[in-house]
């Protein structure tokens, strides 16, 4: 994500490396889901563990409740990050988003599953039921009910029912300044409040393939089951498509199902690269984001700030944003636009790389 957020020049790129401009899915938009992925996969394997030591559920809720309060806290403070103008701060957000799933997700599982003797293959049950209501809610919601001044079944970025909940919730100042339609100025935001509860069954979808990781099957059944379940997600959303379009601002029901196969799909390669094969020899870069995540978020959006804020003097006089002048005299000067801009990017990679190894090497690991 730090390589797509960070380009040296805004909206050059390759194609995979950028956001669907409204209805579709590209490698970008495969992302986020696949973190809310992560997270179930982490509820069930954390919380398992502590409900084996003895944790219990109410426990547990407390802990949920406070971490989903922090990690919103958080994305409220990178939103305001540096100037904090509450009038006009943010209020939606990657993390306040992973933190409201976060905190429904775990709930869902605690009631389903969490600390009751042999309810898992009833929980499994359980679960699904409300990945399909939540989906076939939300469908219904999008397609049937009419829009103040637009009628029903909008699905374009001014007249679609979450756009409208959104604005008259939140409020425009108070959204994505770049969520813009022509001629309308900021009319939705991708991590609004409508659209997050489709987002809540992706990580359902999560807690499922943890329960499968969990389960007694030998390892090469559980790859293939990952495999399959991810081939019948991503082939049920990609054929409901003319039905309602996949699209990740709107976090559609189909979107949620072919990014959610697509997450299995990759989950599946993983773990049998990982697991079965045992080739790690490559992992060292992702374990160093991957231990530290939240900081990584948090440390790549403020110094994606800071370097379109600080100023610096070119040879030629000219002041130019460090991100500017980083780009131009090291890598336009000898590349090609496209190339350059994707090297900028893998640099910022780098550089955030370099930050977070020390605390990797030593062990450090900010937990919330």
């Amino acid at each position: 994500m730090i390589l797509v957020t960070d380009p040296g020049v805004y909206g050059v790129g390759y194609r995979p490396l950028q956001h669907a401009d409204w209805n579709g899915g590209t490698a970008t938009d495969m992302i986020f889901p696949a973190f809310l992925f992560a997270v179930g996969l982490a509820i069930t394997l954390s919380f398992a563990r502590r409900i084996e030591r003895g944790c219990s559920r109410g426990k547990l809720a407390r802990h949920v409740l406070v971490r989903s309060a922090i990690i919103f806290a958080i994305g409220l403070a990178l939103n305001g990050f540096p100037d904090y103008n509450l009038h006009a701060i943010r209020v939606p957000g990657v993390l306040q988003r992973i933190a409201i799933c976060y905190l429904f997700g775990a709930f869902v599982y605690l009631a389903a599953i969490g600390a009751r003797e042999g309810s898992a293959g009833r929980g499994w049950w359980a679960i699904a039921s409300v990945i399909v209501v939540i989906l076939a809610g939300y469908w219904a919601l999008l397609k049937l009910v009419p829009v103040p001044g637009f009628g029903p079944g909008r699905m374009d970025s001014l007249g679609n029912l979450a756009a409208y909940v959104d604005r008259h919730i939140i409020g425009t100042r108070h959204m994505w300044r770049y969520g813009t339609t022509p001629g309308f100025g900021v009319t939705y935001d991708p991590e609004g409040l409508l659209s997050t509860v489709p987002a809540v069954a992706t990580v359902l979808i999560g807690i499922l393939g943890g329960e499968g990781l969990r389960s007694r099957w030998s390892r090469g059944r559980k790859a293939a089951a990952f495999a399959a379940a991810g081939v019948a997600l991503a082939l049920g959303g990609w054929l409901l498509d003319p039905l309602l379009p996949i699209n990740k601002k709107l976090w559609t029901s189909t979107f949620v199902l072919f990014s959610g196969g697509i997450s299995l799909l990759v989950f599946s390669a993983l773990y049998f690269t990982l697991d079965i094969k045992r080739w790690k020899w490559w992992t060292p870069p992702a374990l160093v984001f991957g231990t530290n995540a939240i900081l990584a978020f948090a440390l790549s959006g403020m110094i994606t700030v800071l370097t379109d804020r600080i100023h610096v003097a070119a040879r030629n006089g000219e002041t130019l944003t460090l991100h500017r002048w980083i780009y131009r005299e090291g890598f336009a000067t000898w590349l090609a636009p496209l190339h350059a801009s994707l090297a900028y990017g893998f640099a910022i990679v780098l550089f955030n790389l370099v930050l977070l190894y020390p605390l990797y090497r030593r062990r450090i690991f900010l937990r919330i």
